[in-house]
């Protein structure tokens, strides 16, 4: 499927992925729709600090993909659907249960049942390698077991399941791509990266952190929304998961000295324990077999972790940039 000039619309624009998702899609072309949640400031998120020709040809709506009659008037929009939209903080999804259950589940049903009857010609369902939980074998391939280990997981289970049942069921044209864990510029501050920068550039010579020895597979955010852009348009991809990662990994802990030492800083690394997750909710290890990505559309990751690592600290120290986040605080 050929992406350019198509009407594209985009669920979650004003978050991490999702913003720079609407850079990409713009640069190729594509007629983007981008959906912001709707609040009383009418802020678009990280939509704001686009460059102003980017913005200026992206058509920005609010609202709530909760609200099945919205949504519908939204889709019905679209030629192709990238959904992004969803609650993603593993702390704050053991605090509120039923909100990751409406948005994750109840809004990704609301956007496959409106795709389904507006005739839409692909529907691109970002998920996440929290859904394999913690590593039974490694590298982990798309047929690894899946293992709810904390309510953001198990939502997203569930939503790639009411996915693979629309495609099943209706024929309606889904891909699930599972990115694994992705970082850059305007990651919100839950994220262990942020958390470690903006800890370390504020002068923290303590930085606290959950555990340090679980291991993850990191990603550079543009580097990931290639990988989207390049599912989405794949025909072979359709009605199958795919993961999005590097086939590489490294310690918590490991990762904090290489963050430190790129922004020279000398520091302690220690666990706080308000910053654990329960003991058997804990993924001990990611790392990503991306051999079908790679069949399917030829991507590769094109940053290394330590050059994407500097351009997200030089992306910190930018602007006013740091000033957006409390580093004191723990944010769930």
């Amino acid at each position: 499927m050929e992406l350019t000039g198509k009407r594209v619309l985009v669920t979650g624009a004003d978050g991490f992925i999702g913003s720079h998702l609407v850079e990409t899609l713009a640069a190729a072309g594509c007629d983007v729709l981008a959906v912001a949640c709707y609040n009383s400031f009418n802020s678009w998120g990280w939509l704001d600090t686009l460059p102003a020709e980017t913005l200026g040809s992206v058509e920005v709506i609010t609202g709530d993909i909760r609200d099945a009659a919205w949504t519908r008037s939204v889709v019905k929009e679209a030629e192709v659907v990238f959904h992004l939209a969803a609650l993603i903080a593993i702390p704050f999804s053991y605090r509120s249960v039923e909100l990751y259950m409406d948005t994750n589940i109840r809004g990704t049903v609301n956007i496959l049942q409106a795709a389904g009857e507006c005739g839409v010609g692909r529907v691109l369902m970002t998920s996440t390698s929290e859904v394999y939980g913690t590593a039974v074998y490694t590298p982990i391939d798309e047929n690894h077991p899946l293992q709810a280990q904390s309510p953001y997981s198990a939502t997203k289970i569930s939503a790639e399941m009411m996915a693979e049942s629309f495609h099943r069921s209706f024929g309606l044209p889904v891909v699930i791509a599972r990115p694994f864990n992705t970082y850059g510029p305007r990651q919100s501050a839950r994220a262990v990266i942020p958390a470690i920068i903006t800890q370390v550039l504020s002068g923290e010579r303590r930085i606290r952190l959950g555990a340090l020895h679980p291991t993850r597979d990191f990603n550079y955010v543009r580097d990931v929304c290639k990988g989207l852009v390049l599912l989405a348009a794949c025909d072979e991809a359709v009605g199958r998961r795919v993961n999005i990662g590097s086939m590489s990994e490294i310690s918590i802990g490991g990762l904090a000295a290489m963050i430190s030492e790129l922004a020279g800083a000398g520091v302690e690394i220690v666990t706080e324990e308000e910053r654990m997750r329960p003991e058997k909710s804990e993924v001990e290890r990611l790392v990503c077999d991306n051999s079908l990505m790679r069949r399917l559309t030829g991507w590769e990751p094109e940053t290394s972790l330590r050059k994407g690592l500097s351009m997200t600290i030089e992306w910190f120290r930018e602007g006013g940039n740091l000033e957006r986040y409390k580093a004191r605080l723990y944010n769930i």
